[in-house]
């Protein structure tokens, strides 16, 4: 039995809907936090992609097309409000052909996409074609994307837990070259990015490519941190307060 790809909101709360989105090898204990953090009037909603957490037992997607589709035939019953995405790394890809496939099928778009520690789609990634590369060992995996460091202690220390955690982390990859590719369409709506300023896997200008992505309003800012700087507090208080600067018509306060 397949679980929701996205948690579903609290019945009684008010304020837009944020649905984010993890990077490769993650799930939604990523955005743990992010509901205080952001702020009222916003319901931080993670998606979970199969594969990982409650849905380990299904298989990971690497086709692009066949998770957008299914993605936004989960989503689609919340889609119905004012909602805003957030993409992470892998999670911006998925975020953004997401809203790309709404424009295009004549649906309600997102208020705002904001997305982080991610190169813009229409690049061609040297890093992502290298960690493809056939047989490339578990270390050499963990070394390129930023050490032993950038891995969770609770993994570190369950080497059980840990090559389950890379499995993902390969298919997720797969998906990731599928979803980064031509052509690229500019949204009717504006888009945020952020970069970390101490990103080994993503530099600002690739982040900054972003812009070709929007027909409207881009804002791009650089904030502390690595590569995973969604676990910190800077970026989930800015897309708070984006959204209630953004669209203050359609957030109001929790209740």
């Amino acid at each position: 039995m397949q679980h929701s790809l996205a948690a579903r909101p609290t019945s009684g709360t008010d304020g837009i809907r944020l649905f984010c989105f993890h990077h490769a090898g993650g799930g939604a204990a990523t955005f743990a936090g992010w509901q205080r953090r952001t702020g009222d009037g916003v319901q931080v909603l993670p998606v979970r992609l199969p594969g990982r957490e409650t849905r380990h037992r299904e298989p990971p997607v690497t086709d692009g097309a066949r998770l957008i589709d299914a993605v936004e035939a989960d989503l689609a019953p919340l889609l119905d409000e004012p909602y805003a995405l957030y993409g992470h790394s892998l999670g911006a890809l998925v975020a953004y052909r997401l809203a790309e496939q709404r424009v295009r099928t004549g649906q309600r778009p997102p208020e705002l996409l904001t997305v982080g520690a991610c190169a813009a789609p229409q690049l061609s990634s040297q890093l992502l074609r290298a960690l493809l590369t056939p047989g490339l060992p578990d270390e050499e995996l963990i070394v390129a994307l930023g050490g032993r460091d950038s891995i969770p202690a609770v993994l570190r220390d369950r080497a059980d837990r840990l090559a389950r955690t890379l499995a993902t982390l390969r298919a997720d990859l797969f998906l990731a070259e599928s979803l980064r590719r031509p052509p690229v369409t500019a949204l009717p709506g504006p888009l945020d990015a952020y970069a970390g300023a101490d990103d080994p896997l993503v530099g600002a200008d690739e982040v900054r490519a972003w812009r070709r992505c929007t027909s409207t309003r881009f804002r791009f800012r650089t904030v502390s941190g690595t590569h995973f700087f969604v676990r910190d507090r800077e970026v989930p208080r800015a897309v708070g307060e984006a959204l209630r600067s953004a669209a203050p018509r359609h957030v109001g306060r929790s209740s």
